[in-house]
C-alpha cells in the first residue's frame, strides 16, 4: 500500500513539475540553455537547424546540402571551466558526422563557423568518443579510450587506459546517448553513457585556450540528421588561484564618447588579459554587452563583478536586486562605475551600502562636471603604482556612505570647485547638506573607494568618474580602476600595480556605441 502511494506521488510530481532528473539538475549547480521549445539564445543557420519534440535538431539533405561544415552556436555567453550534459542522437549514413564545439572562436569572421575543441559524434564509430580540433591544424587530439598530454602538434604523451572497442559497444547508434563534457582549467575529459571515451591535458601553450565558444556542429557530406536535448551547464571555479571577472555592460545611452559601457567593458577588460598574458596575473576576463545577462549561469563562478550601466530606476541591479543577493552571499565582489553608483533609495540603496559601503543618493549627491586634482592615495593595494594625476570628468560627489564610514577607505578625494554647486538645488544638483559641505565646511570629497563588507569575505569598489570613454587614456585613471576590479576579486595587486598599455585612438574609437559627430560641411552658396 505504501509503495503504491509512493509511486503515484512521484507520477504526481512529474506531471506537475516535469522529470524529476531537471529538478536536480538545478539543484546541483546545473542549468537548462535550452528551453526545449525554441533556438533562443542560439545562433545559426535555420535551413539546418529547428527545434522538433523538444531537441534542438540539425538535419541536410539532397536538396538542402550542407557546403562546409557549419555550427549552431549559443550566444549568451562564453564557457571556461564548465561541465555540460546533453543527450544526443546521430541519424543518416555511416559518414553522418557532427561534434559539440567548446571554448572556440569563429572561424573566418563567419558566425555559423567555429574552430576549437571538438567533443566528436559520428555514426560509423570510428570518431565518436574523441577529442578533436577543429579548423586549428592539430587535427585529433585524443583517439577514444587515451589518456593524453598534449605539448605540441607532434609532442605528446599518449596512454592507451580503455579498449576502444568495448567503449563503443556502450553507444546506441539508433537512440539517445548521454554526453557530459568538463573542463577544469587544462584538464578536459569527455564522458559517454558514464564511461570515459576521452581524457586530455593541454599544456601546448601556443593552441591552449581558457575559454571560448560553445556550439553544436553539422557536417559537410551525404544527408544526416543530428539531434541535442537535455542540455544543462554548470559552471566550475577557475582553477590554480585565477581570478574570474565578469564585466556587465550596460545598454547604450548617452551618444558618442559618454557613457560607452560596451566599449569601456571591453577595454578594461583587454587592459586585464594583456596583464594576464605579459605578466602573468592570474585572471580571467568576460564581458556581457548590452545589459542583464541572458545566461543563466553568467555569474555562477565569478570571483568579482564589474556593473558599468546607467543608473537611477533603471540599474540593473535595482531591477534584479534580490537575485544578486544571493551571488553577494558567496563572498562575490562588486565593481561599480560611474552612474554604476547610483540606485534608487530604500532597498536598492540599503543593498548598495551592504555591498560597496557607498552609493550616489538623489537629493544628497550631485553630478557636475570638473577638473578633479588628486595629489595622494591612501596606503591600499588598490592605489598600488598610482601617482598623482589630475583628470576633467563627471565626478560625483557628496555620496551616501555607511554610518560612520565603516569599513569604507576612500582612494580617490579632492576638493570641488565652488562652481559646482552653480546649479539650481535638483535631484542630482544640489541641496542644503551638500552645500554646507562643501561650501561652509569646505570637506573634501571622496569619489572612488574600497570597502570590506561585514561578511569578512566580500568586497566592494565604487567609482564615480569615467562618463567620458577617453579619460582610460589616462594611466594612472585606468590604473586605479583595474587594482581596484582585482582587488575586489581577492587577487593579488604587484607593487607596480596592474600594468596595461595605454589605449591608442583606434583603441578607443573601438567598439564605441555610436558613430563620431561629424562637423556639417559648410554649404558654398
Amino acid at each position: 500500500m505504501l509503495r503504491a502511494f509512493l509511486l503515484f506521488a512521484f507520477a504526481s510530481l512529474v506531471l506537475q513539475f516535469g522529470p524529476v532528473s531537471d529538478v536536480s539538475a538545478q539543484d546541483d549547480g546545473f542549468k537548462p540553455i535550452f528551453d526545449g521549445k525554441s533556438l533562443a539564445g542560439w545562433a545559426g543557420n535555420e535551413k539546418f537547424w529547428r527545434v522538433e519534440d523538444g531537441a534542438i535538431v540539425g538535419e541536410s539533405t539532397e536538396d538542402n546540402k550542407v557546403d562546409v561544415n557549419r555550427f549552431l552556436v549559443w550566444d549568451q555567453g562564453e564557457v571556461d571551466d564548465f561541465v555540460l550534459r546533453l543527450k544526443f542522437k546521430v541519424s543518416g549514413t555511416d559518414r553522418a558526422n557532427s561534434g559539440v564545439q567548446f571554448r572556440s572562436a569563429l572561424f573566418d569572421g563567419e558566425k555559423d563557423r567555429l574552430s576549437g575543441y571538438q567533443a566528436d559524434i559520428d555514426r560509423s564509430g570510428k570518431f565518436i568518443g574523441i577529442l578533436y580540433s577543429e579548423r586549428t591544424g592539430r587535427g585529433i587530439l585524443c583517439q577514444r579510450g587515451e589518456k593524453v598530454t598534449l605539448r605540441g602538434k607532434k609532442d605528446k604523451d599518449v596512454e592507451k587506459v580503455s579498449d576502444p572497442a568495448e567503449l563503443l559497444k556502450a553507444i546506441d547508434m539508433d537512440d539517445w546517448n548521454e554526453m557530459e563534457i568538463s573542463a577544469r582549467g587544462n584538464h578536459l575529459v569527455t564522458r559517454i553513457n558514464g564511461k570515459v571515451t576521452s581524457d586530455v591535458t593541454d599544456e601546448d601553450k601556443q593552441q591552449y585556450k581558457k575559454s571560448g565558444l560553445l556550439g553544436f556542429q553539422i557536417h559537410v557530406g551525404p544527408p544526416m540528421k543530428i539531434e541535442f536535448k537535455d542540455i544543462h551547464l554548470k559552471r566550475l571555479p577557475l582553477q590554480d588561484k585565477t581570478k574570474k571577472v565578469v564585466f556587465v555592460a550596460g545598454k547604450p545611452s548617452h551618444g558618442y564618447g559618454s557613457h560607452e559601457h560596451n566599449a569601456g567593458c571591453m577595454l578594461l577588460a583587454k587592459s586585464l588579459e594583456q596583464a594576464a598574458s605579459e605578466t602573468g596575473l592570474a585572471v580571467l576576463t568576460t564581458v556581457y554587452k548590452n545589459g542583464w545577462p541572458a545566461d543563466p549561469t553568467a555569474l555562477d563562478n565569478a570571483d568579482t563583478v564589474v556593473v558599468y550601466c546607467d543608473g537611477g530606476g533603471r540599474h540593473y541591479l535595482h531591477k534584479n536586486g534580490e537575485a544578486f543577493e544571493d551571488i553577494m552571499r558567496r563572498g562575490v565582489g562588486l565593481a561599480c562605475i560611474h552612474y554604476g553608483v547610483e540606485v534608487p533609495k530604500g532597498m536598492s540603496g540599503q543593498r548598495f551600502l551592504n555591498w560597496i559601503g557607498g552609493y550616489f543618493e538623489t537629493d544628497w549627491s550631485v553630478n557636475p562636471h570638473w577638473l578633479a586634482k588628486f595629489e595622494s592615495f591612501p596606503e591600499h593595494p588598490t592605489t598600488n603604482g598610482v601617482n598623482p594625476f589630475e583628470i576633467q570628468d563627471e565626478w560625483y560627489y557628496h555620496m551616501r556612505f555607511s554610518p560612520e564610514m565603516t569599513r569604507v577607505t576612500p582612494l580617490l578625494t579632492a576638493m570641488p570647485p565652488n562652481e559646482t554647486l552653480s546649479r539650481k538645488d535638483g535631484a542630482h544638483s544640489g541641496n542644503p547638506a551638500v552645500r554646507e559641505a562643501v561650501l561652509k565646511n569646505k570637506q573634501p570629497q571622496h569619489v572612488a573607494w574600497a570597502f570590506e563588507r561585514g561578511d569578512g569575505r566580500g568586497r566592494g569598489f565604487g567609482f564615480t568618474g569615467g562618463h567620458f570613454h577617453n579619460n582610460w587614456k589616462n594611466d594612472d585613471f585606468r590604473k586605479l580602476v583595474l587594482n581596484s576590479i582585482v582587488w575586489t576579486a581577492h587577487g593579488e595587486i604587484p607593487d607596480s600595480g596592474i600594468e596595461s598599455t595605454t589605449p591608442t585612438e583606434s583603441d578607443l574609437e573601438a567598439n564605441q556605441d555610436y558613430p563620431e559627430r561629424k562637423p556639417k560641411a559648410k554649404s558654398k552658396g
